[in-house]
């Protein structure tokens, strides 16, 4: 992607204009304009020059940021492109206003309304207190030119803007207003004084001047507050090291941080910052992570662990090897993320631009209507001009154009505060409607670092022959309950030997030719195909399996020599994260390759509400696809294997320790590798999709009632009007109430559960209403055996519908009341079957 900065924008239809200005450029594939950042994200095969030209065309002005999204953009790029200029040029512009407003609204409303003493000059004279307030009046419009400029200018190129509606508004009161200066000039040369007092109150200099310095106020307001929409992107910019000590020649230099190279050995002392990522090479520290992962309780560190650009180290002293430097380090890629999801536009951003779009040219046709209507009913020009100009003035697409972005931002940098990093502004909104959370198993629910739990050899075989061939077969290996098997081997003492003819089959088990004798290694379906498989060590094995460990089973030249059991450990937040989710209503499903036994061990401890297992790598796309079917998926997964998964899923989400193509197909990274972080996500998604209603309800609001009040709708039956003074305040404070809105978000505490409640009292009441109960039973051989359990059970009138499966050993039964475990235990031990477990 790469990215552009826009000149000129005033308003949404502004960038609805950009946006579709560049699209039509050949070789474009996708554009995003951000109203609030002044961004545009270009995708496609189109040169910088032809973009930058049909911007030029659209009648804006851009420019390259001066880096690709993929390289990533200098930071010091990005502290250019968050600088706040307009807001000081904004301050400037309403100070000099006000110096004039002040006394055109002394000589129009003081004196004319209140009577407010005048220089003994203007005594009687009404042509020069209107030439007067003329000549201020003009001096206003010259300070606030932009307005004219923009408005007019994006009239010629026939989309006009919110700064065409300010400036028709004020060219309007001010151009009648002239009108009636010559009027009343004409009335005192024939000597009509009466006229001449007439006149003096059809002046809408004032309002002219009024309406540009309410909505400088309201510009300047927003400009204040979009500022700090994007205060966490500033604040990770200024994490960003300057400098860092090198090791050179045995001597320690400083130099500027663009110098480090990858390779380079770099020192650290207490209390300085970490300034590339990096390997420790020597020493012991406690290193405060908090800037990266928003966990503010440091984290030990030693000789062999890896570092983050920007984190702090406490105690110890550092000597390092630096491993990522520049734009590749977590810091520089956490900042391009934000920035990149600030450049995109969410989805339900699309409603609002497409009422943006067509929301100017429709306001100018109902203030022309309006003017006509009143005319047409007989009121004065100045009364029915007045409605018109309210019109104008009070219609405001800025707050629709803001309405999404500025929540998408301070969300979007909320989560970067909590290490949670949305990749678009799709993907924060859609995280926000997830239903269903699709777990990976090793690594994401469990640590992902087994241990051998039991050793089992074949009748005549001993442990160590059965561990021999098993380390020499799983060196080669990947898999993660290899690992396993070699730190016990090596813990023994167990001398390495190689094999050759090595084979991996997918999901299944390994192969390979040692000392002459073939060696087979994997599950029971695997090895069965490679050796007989006596019945007690397949019952011991199905123990094992129920307590949560893995059997793996060895052969050699077709006989077997025994079984390992390896079990991983579930991640000390895990059974809370998953709690967190279901009370949110959220559907957690465990998905893995394990067998059914084990993988159900590990899903009853963690408390998932549905276990698939045995599922091969290349079928979990298939299993989100029939997930989906559903609701809305989101799946959390660490693995090469899991990235068509999760790209599959409506929401991708990568534990940040994953592997790099797992966090590239990813649309949520999670900094920290804690599956607590995934309820937060979806409470800072919805949370920021709350936010995004309520700004639209506004907007749409705000334009439903005020464009009928400012047409004069409501005169003939209640009399009211609005003076356009204050339709331009109301315009003013729209977009800043917007704004302000958003960053209430700020406020929010993505792992704060209490608002979790309503959900979990809308899950149980959903489960009061259909409940399952799956039965596991030992003793069913046959289909008759199916047969009988199930009549059984559903005999008994809770019961809506038993499926059993005699292979699996298990009885679902879906419930429409409340049914004790005891009494299905009872109905189906009755038919001599023994129930050994209901969940």
């Amino acid at each position: 992607m790469e990215q552009y900065t826009i000149a000129g924008m005033s308003c949404a239809a502004c960038s609805a204009r950009v946006e579709k200005a560049v699209s039509k450029v050949p070789g474009v594939t996708s554009c995003s304009v951000s109203l609030l950042t002044n961004a545009m994200g270009v995708e496609g095969t189109a040169t910088s020059d032809q973009i930058i030209q049909a911007v030029e065309q659209a009648g804006y002005g851009a420019s390259a940021k001066g880096g690709d999204a993929k390289r990533g953009v200098p930071t010091m790029a990005y502290e250019e492109m968050l600088k706040d200029r307009e807001t000081p040029a904004l301050r400037k512009r309403l100070i000099a206003s006000l110096c004039l407003l002040v006394p055109l609204m002394y000589v129009s409303m003081g004196h004319t309304m209140w009577n407010w003493p005048l220089p003994p000059f203007f005594h009687g004279n009404h042509i020069a207190m209107g030439l007067l307030q003329l000549l201020l009046t003009t001096a206003v419009m010259v300070v606030n030119q932009q307005f004219f400029i923009s408005g007019f200018r994006s009239l010629l190129h026939r989309s006009p803007n919110m700064d065409t509606l300010v400036a028709l508004g004020s060219v309007a009161s001010f151009g009648y207003s002239v009108y009636i200066l010559f009027a009343m000039t004409a009335a005192q040369v024939n000597g009509d004084a009466q006229a001449v007092m007439a006149y003096m109150h059809e002046f809408y200099f004032e309002s002219a001047a009024m309406i540009l310095t309410l909505i400088t106020v309201g510009k300047m307001l927003e400009a204040r507050s979009k500022g700090k929409t994007t205060d966490a992107l500033k604040g990770l910019l200024k994490l960003a090291p300057k400098t860092a000590t090198l090791l050179r020649d045995g001597e320690e230099v400083e130099v500027p941080i663009e110098q480090v190279r990858m390779g380079d050995w770099f020192v650290v002392r207490p209390g300085e910052q970490i300034p590339v990522d990096g390997v420790i090479l020597e020493g012991d520290s406690a290193v405060n992570e908090a800037a990266l992962t928003g966990e503010s309780v440091p984290v030990d560190k030693g000789a062999g662990d890896l570092v983050s650009a920007a984190t702090l180290n406490q105690s110890g002293f550092l000597r390092c090897e630096a491993t990522r430097v520049g734009e590749d380090t977590t810091l520089s890629q956490i900042i391009q993320m934000v920035s990149d999801a600030a450049a995109t536009k969410a989805p339900i951003a699309k409603v609002a631009d497409r009422v943006s779009g067509i929301f100017v040219p429709v306001v100018i046709a109902i203030a022309l209507i309006t003017i006509g209507a009143w005319l047409l009913f007989g009121e004065s020009v100045g009364f029915a001009l007045e409605r018109g100009i309210s019109v104008l003035v009070i219609s405001c697409p800025c707050a629709l154009g803001l309405a999404t972005p500025v929540a998408i931002m301070v969300g979007n940098g909320l989560g970067a505060k909590n290490g949670i990093l949305f990749k678009t502004a799709a993907s924060l909104e859609e995280t926000g409607k997830i239903q269903i959370v699709a777990l990976d198993k090793t690594g994401t629910i469990t640590r992902g670092e087994p241990k051998v739990t039991d050793l089992s050899p074949a009748h005549g075989r001993g442990e160590e022959t059965l561990l021999q061939a098993a380390y020499a077969l799983e060196q080669k290996s990947e898999h993660p309950l290899a690992k396993a098997i070699l730190a016990l081997a090596e813990e023994k003492g167990i001398a390495k030997q190689e094999v050759d003819n090595f084979q991996a089959v997918p999901g299944n088990g390994l192969t390979g030719t040692w000392n002459g004798s073939q060696l087979a290694g994997g599950n029971l379906a695997f090895v069965r195909r490679q050796a007989e498989i006596p019945e007690e060590v397949e019952a011991e094995a199905a123990r094992l399996a129920q307590e949560g460990k893995t059997p793996l089973f060895f052969s050699q030249d077709g006989a077997l020599l025994g079984m390992i059991a390896v079990a991983d450990v579930i991640k000390e937040d895990s059974p809370q994260a998953i709690l967190a989710l279901r009370n949110m209503g959220v559907r957690v499903v465990m998905v893995t390759g394990d067998n059914e036994r084990t993988a159900k061990a590990i899903g009853i401890k963690a408390g998932v509400d549905e276990v698939i297992a045995g599922v091969l790598p290349d079928e979990k796309e298939a299993v989100i696809r029939s997930l989906q079917k559903s609701g809305m998926v989101a799946m959390v997964g660490d693995g090469i294997n899991d990235a068509p998964a999760l790209t599959r899923a409506d929401i991708g989400v990568a534990i940040g320790a994953g592997t790099d193509i797992a966090i590239d197909a990813a649309d949520v990274v999670l900094v920290k590798s804690r599956l607590s972080d995934v309820p937060a996500a979806i409470r800072l998604g919805r949370a920021t999709l709350r936010n995004i209603h309520e700004n639209l309800f506004w907007a749409f609001f705000y334009n439903v009632i005020g464009i009928p009040l400012a047409a004069g709708v409501w005169f003939p039956l209640f009399g009211w009007k609005l003076n356009p003074m204050f339709g331009a305040a109301a315009m003013s404070l729209s977009s800043f109430c917007v704004v302000v809105n958003a960053l209430r978000l700020n406020w929010f505490s993505p792992r704060d559960a209490k608002h979790d409640k309503t959900q979990k009292q809308k899950r149980k009441r959903k489960e009061a209403i259909s409940m399952e109960k799956t039965l596991e039973i030992r003793g069913m051989m046959c289909a008759h055996c199916e047969g009988r359990v199930k009549k059984s059970l559903e005999a008994l009138p809770e019961v809506v519908e038993a499926v059993v499966n005699h292979a699996d050993g298990t009885a679902v039964v879906t419930l429409k009341g409340a049914v004790s475990d005891e009494v299905l235990k009872q109905t189906v031990e009755a038919q001599d079957y023994e129930v050994m477990s209901i969940r």
